[in-house]
């Protein structure tokens, strides 16, 4: 497999130029007139199956875009899963892998129950909020519990750092927690949270604004990919754009200084829905 180390950018190049996300992607960073000025990564192979004679090796690409916008300049970072079948020396059928961002079960399907006490306050740190998110981006504290689907649990790790309190415990229909390696469904549930948010008068709280424009580093946006009314993914803003838009942090597919919109998501349809929340007023 020294042919594979050595040639990770060359087939993510060759495979994805008429690959429907890349096309998306590429489109994105056209109507922001912004350009991508080099691009770099490093894959891990993580996954060998072997089947009536077949291998099929499955990697994540750590890639990084050097972007320019304007005058301004940032990298995006972005942890990819591929796959692709290896045959007579050659690679074969290589492609993203996509990841579902699946509900949970079934008690999430509902709005978590809400009992509330009084309409208190707290101060919510934003650049600390950040600071965990930049820190924990691509890796796991391993104080918490990694999930399968980590979006929401390390949204909700980065508001707690920024000073977001816990409540609820230990009922997990209730409040938004974590303790003990156990946790309400709105810690780690995407559904879950974005509900509490909208419902929640105590404590952690989200105030809805009415445009990603209108967020600033620290928010959260909800998504609601194929617009049915299950909510499925959660980022946190962590700067903007020269435009003055959100660029999100975020898990599942481990990403940094991600355009908010997630049009070059393989889980994005035109039927997408978001939800936009401040966090602490």
């Amino acid at each position: 497999m020294e042919t594979l180390q050595d040639s990770w950018l060359d087939f993510f190049r060759s495979s994805l130029q008429e690959d429907d996300w890349w096309r998306r992607k590429q489109n994105l960073y056209r109507e922001r007139e912004a350009e991508i000025v080099r691009i770099s990564g490093q894959g891990h192979v993580y996954e060998e199956l072997r089947h009536s004679g077949l291998a099929i090796y499955r990697y994540l690409l750590h890639i990084t875009f050097l972007v320019k916008q304007q005058s301004l300049f940032f990298r995006e970072e972005q942890v990819i899963p591929f796959q692709f079948r290896w045959a007579n020396g050659k690679i074969m059928e290589h492609k993203p892998v996509k990841v579902p961002f699946k509900m949970g079960n079934k008690a999430t399907l509902e709005p978590v129950s809400l009992r509330e006490l009084s309409g208190d306050r707290f101060s919510y740190d934003r650049r600390v909020a950040v600071q965990y998110a930049e820190r924990w981006w691509n890796s796991y504290n391993p104080a918490y519990r990694k999930f399968d689907v980590d979006c929401t649990n390390y949204v909700s790790q980065c508001m707690h750092a920024g000073g977001a309190p816990m409540r609820g415990a230990p009922d997990r229909g209730s409040g938004w927690w974590y303790q003990n390696d156990n946790w309400s469904y709105s810690w780690a549930v995407a559904h879950s949270l974005r509900w509490y948010l909208s419902g929640s008068t105590s404590g952690l709280k989200g105030k809805e604004m009415e445009s990603a424009r209108d967020l600033i580093p620290g928010d959260i946006i909800c998504y609601d990919f194929e617009g049915d009314g299950n909510w499925n993914h959660n980022t946190i803003v962590v700067s903007k754009d020269a435009d003055e838009m959100p660029l999100v942090n975020a898990h599942t597919d481990n990403s940094r200084n991600r355009y908010w919109s997630y049009e070059d998501s393989t889980a994005w349809t035109p039927d997408i829905q978001y939800k936009f929340f401040r966090i602490g007023e």
